[in-house]
């Protein structure tokens, strides 16, 4: 069913609605922030957020009370509303008034502290940018994108260091701003600057996650010897091509990452099946390197040759894996037997197959591991993995076993209408399921050829008329089960993948 977010009824308290009201005149408004209590600054951020005042959001950014401001804490849903800010697009107008409060604050001589009640301007010490909504679309202009953000941010970092430097005990004590940093090589230049420039600086760039797209090896490695070891989180390499030569001269730079949670690779190319020296040796460095992290809970290796050398990877792992991501990796059976019985399987909550064909001698393995997992699983994504009905039918015993499973994605599957309202009656036993991406049914199509390749079941046209009757059936049928609430959708791209850290 196509889907489309509906905006959420907001409940607000007497002191939201109070704070709001307070806000209504702005200079009243800053000229009262020194009087009022200071439990009152989380509301009045979020509200002045909202609602774009951005001369207070300024001043409170400009004289914050507490150690930390936090975007992750104060945006989110709270008792007085339950409105959560971090689920939509931040404004511009906001996000830039922050940005300019904390300027401000750095601009602001110690010697004008005195003349602030209660020293606020010195409290702040970590300001928390990270977690804003990031999903690739179109951006409106009266928002900011992950992009924009990084750059407002490193544009402060390279003014505040051509500002040139203070005298110590002579300005702020330094402020350290945690983002997540998006770069290509349109940016790498820019990005680099203000890291380079945040050393030694009031202003220390701290980056949780680092997602890099396709960006030169010696580019990559340059950003990473950059960054602080203490606060990343996740490395994300994306599109970059590296192949084993370029990912045995990246990984050390990564590894020494020691509290990184979350590496996600692609297109990491061997041939398994013609190994060269060279390539074994670079594989085996890989490994090696691998076996250095400590912290890591998940990987992704999406369309990287892995035929029959996950349990070479997997075993070098110091700790078991949480969300593990292998699409489009060319699995053999081996591959999937070895996984249901590691020390993995038992921990999984993520786990993406897609683009593996699990339709022949890897059904029965596939199955083993769901079985190993399903304790623990909570999003299974199984997008182009050839399962027709007859595949999914023998697979539903175990699948609704896995009880606490909130997503299920079959996209690219050559189902029938059929095959659809058997899994939808078989999962309601799976009380957490929320989310349903399922294929067009190949009863859709016209003139498809048996079995049908991925690539048609994706290019080929639909008769509109015949899915909005399977639409309006499989809604009539989720009614009369009780599970209304339970999104079943075509729409591969209307809803975000749930993210390891949000699981």
């Amino acid at each position: 069913m196509r889907w489309l977010p509906a905006w959420p009824s907001t409940m607000h308290t007497l002191v939201f609605l109070s704070t709001r009201q307070v806000l209504q005149c702005q200079p009243a408004a800053c000229q009262a922030l020194p009087l009022l209590p200071r439990e009152l600054f989380p509301l009045l951020f979020k509200v002045a957020f909202m609602d774009k005042k951005t001369v207070v959001l300024r001043e409170l950014v400009h004289t914050w009370p507490f150690p930390l401001l936090s975007f992750q804490q104060l945006l989110q849903e709270c008792a007085h509303c339950s409105r959560a800010l971090l689920q939509e697009r931040p404004s511009t107008e906001s996000m830039q008034a922050v940005i300019l409060g904390l300027t401000a604050r750095l601009h602001t001589p110690e010697t004008e502290a005195g003349t602030q009640p209660l020293c606020r301007k010195h409290a702040l010490r970590v300001l928390d940018m990270t977690g804003l909504l990031d999903d690739g679309v179109e951006q409106d202009p009266g928002t900011m994108s992950m992009w924009d953000c990084t750059a407002a941010v490193a544009r402060t970092c390279i003014a505040q260091q051509q500002g040139g430097t203070v005298e110590p005990g002579q300005g702020p004590l330094p402020v350290e701003v945690r983002v997540d940093l998006r770069v290509n090589r349109a940016s790498y230049a820019f990005l680099r600057e203000a890291l380079r420039s945040s050393v030694g600086s009031p202003l220390r760039l701290c980056c949780r996650d680092l997602r890099a797209e396709d960006l030169p090896m010696r580019n990559t490695v340059a950003l990473l010897q950059l960054l602080d070891a203490g606060c990343l989180r996740r490395v994300d390499l994306r599109f970059n091509n590296l192949g084993l030569r370029g990912l045995s001269v990246i990984i050390p730079h990564v590894a020494r990452f020691q509290h990184l949670a979350s590496l996600r690779l692609h297109y990491v190319h061997g041939d398994s099946r013609q190994p060269s020296v060279d390539g074994e040796d670079n594989f085996r460095y890989f490994l090696a390197q691998m076996g250095r992290f400590t912290c890591l809970r998940e990987l992704s290796m999406g369309s990287s040759l892995l035929s029959g050398r996950l349990d070479q990877l997997l075993s070098t792992l110091q700790s078991p894996l949480e969300s593990l991501e292998l699409a489009f990796c060319a699995l053999l059976p081996e591959d999937l037997r070895f996984l249901a019985r590691s020390p993995h399987a038992v921990h999984l909550k993520k786990l993406d197959l897609s683009g593996n064909d699990l339709s022949g001698s890897q059904l029965e393995p596939f199955q083993g591991l769901l079985q190993a997992a399903a304790a623990t699983l909570l999003h299974l994504e199984l997008t182009e993995c050839q399962l027709a009905d007859t595949q999914l039918l023998s697979t539903l015993p175990v699948l609704t076993r896995c009880a606490s499973l909130r997503y299920l994605g079959l996209y690219g599957n050559p189902l029938s209408m059929a095959g659809l309202k058997e899994l939808l009656r078989d999962s309601v036993v799976q009380a957490e399921l929320r989310t349903v991406v399922h294929p067009f049914p190949v009863d859709c199509y016209e003139g498809l050829p048996w079995p049908p390749p991925a690539s048609v079941l994706l290019e080929a046209s639909i008769n509109e008329e015949k899915f909005a009757r399977v639409e309006a059936e499989l809604h009539q049928l989720l009614l009369a089960s009780g599970r209304a609430h339970v999104l079943w959708t075509t729409d591969i791209y209307g809803r975000l993948a749930a993210d390891y850290f949000s699981l």
